[in-house]
């Protein structure tokens, strides 16, 4: 009787059962993947739409504040966004998942419904910048720790397909943003928005679960992770990537209107191109990687990516700025959807996964917090636009540097490892 009590209580705790060797596939893992993609909609993706409504308040609705007054609004969401991973990374490996997606669905659309009724710099920076940033906190961290445990052979291109949703958002966000400003308003426009954002996320809560849960509780850091050099390493290059990685997102439909002179509907039109080969290039390279391992393709699409940002210094036309946002949205989409499964196979251990990927993305926000902002104040400097650029462009190549050392130290790890087995 008693063995028969334990067995139908240990029924009841699937996750903690979890198979040995992950499935790779079949229905739950699939829909694994799809609560995943609507995490990074409503996180990354509104991130992504933050040049929408930079244009919007630096044209129409905060004409007082300056541009790099108003980049702080977008730029603190993602900085809480990403930073406060050290605390809900840890939280997810405690088996938090669900209620991480609840509260971060309810501060979502909270922040986002109270930006719709906000009206002054302050309101908009409290409602839209940190409210809607904590929400967007407590999704991030599970959006991409969540697939790795469910896909090894598969895994590059599972995480590809649920970034992608990033990149889905700041395609779709700002042209509902753009068409519905235009006919109903702006407060309605975010409402809209909003409540794309409930659908979408109640989604994530019914179908996603964790299939490995931690034997014992998490400290907020795994301090081997000090002691690990391409950790360190790999650290150091998020920081100063995402320093400029974002500045294109954030400036290019303002540039559009003020030095290209297009009209203001082209310019969200030019952030949405920008996302769409985002999406594009957060699956492909992932595919790739699958095969050749992450870190051998995201080093390559860094120094591209920054290369790209020299070459916007010589681009004066609007064909040109098309073939830029095109290639440009493509190499930026691998190079933030390949860390989080090229950190996997720098982790020693998957059940503190989420606690080292909310460590690592740390340094990512910061840099995030720090480059859109300097961007601004470079842009009202005398360099005006080409110093814009070619900060982010630096920024992302000195990320690359960083990277190639990380590769290189690994790699040498590895090298250690098998030469030592074979003695």
């Amino acid at each position: 009787m008693h063995a028969s009590k334990k067995s139908n209580s240990s029924d009841t705790l699937p996750s903690e059962r979890a198979p040995a060797v992950p499935p790779n596939g079949g229905v739950t893992a699939w829909l694994q993947v799809l609560g995943c993609h609507f995490l990074f909609l409503n996180s990354w993706g509104i991130v992504n739409t933050f040049g929408a409504y930079q244009d919007f308040y630096s044209t129409h609705y905060l004409t007082s504040s300056s541009a790099s007054a108003v980049s702080w609004i977008g730029t603190i969401q993602g900085f809480l966004m990403i930073c406060v991973g050290v605390i809900t990374g840890p939280l997810y490996d405690m088996g938090y998942l669900h209620y991480l997606i609840y509260i971060g669905t309810f501060l979502n659309v909270f922040g986002l419904m109270m930006t719709s009724l906000s009206t002054t710099y302050y309101q908009v920076f409290l409602s839209f910048g940190v409210c809607v940033g904590l929400g967007s906190a407590c999704l991030f961290v599970p959006s991409v720790a969540i697939v790795a445990t469910w896909f090894t052979t598969k895994r590059s291109a599972a995480t590809g397909l649920a970034a992608a949703g990033g990149s889905l958002g700041g395609l779709i966000y700002p042209i509902v943003f753009r068409k519905l400003e235009i006919t109903i308003g702006y407060g309605w426009a975010t409402r809209v928005i909003g409540f794309i954002s409930f659908g979408t996320l109640l989604v994530s809560a019914m179908v996603l679960k964790p299939r490995i849960l931690p034997p014992k509780k998490r400290a907020l850091l795994d301090r081997t992770a000090f002691k690990d050099m391409p950790f360190i390493l790999f650290s150091l290059s998020l920081f100063f990537i995402f320093i400029g990685l974002y500045i294109p997102f954030f400036y290019m439909p303002y540039y559009a209107t003020e030095k290209i002179h297009t009209s203001q509907s082209l310019g969200f039109y030019l952030l949405a191109i920008l996302n769409a080969a985002s999406i594009f290039g957060r699956i492909i390279p992932n595919i790739i990687a699958d095969k050749y391992g992450s870190l051998n393709i995201l080093v390559p699409f860094i120094l591209v990516a920054g290369g790209l940002q020299f070459a916007w210094i010589g681009i004066h036309n609007l064909a040109g700025i098309i073939v830029f946002c095109i290639l440009f949205g493509f190499f930026s989409g691998a190079i933030v959807s390949l860390p989080p499964t090229a950190l996997v196979t720098l982790s020693p251990d998957l059940t503190v996964i989420g606690t080292r990927m909310g460590m690592c993305f740390s340094f990512a926000g910061l840099g995030l917090l720090i480059g859109n902002p300097i961007a601004g104040a470079i842009l009202t400097g005398k360099s005006g636009f080409i110093g814009l650029k070619a900060f982010g462009g630096a920024t992302v190549i000195v990320g690359f540097v960083c990277m190639v050392m990380a590769w290189v130290v690994h790699k040498r790890g590895i090298a250690r490892g098998t030469a030592g087995m074979e003695k």
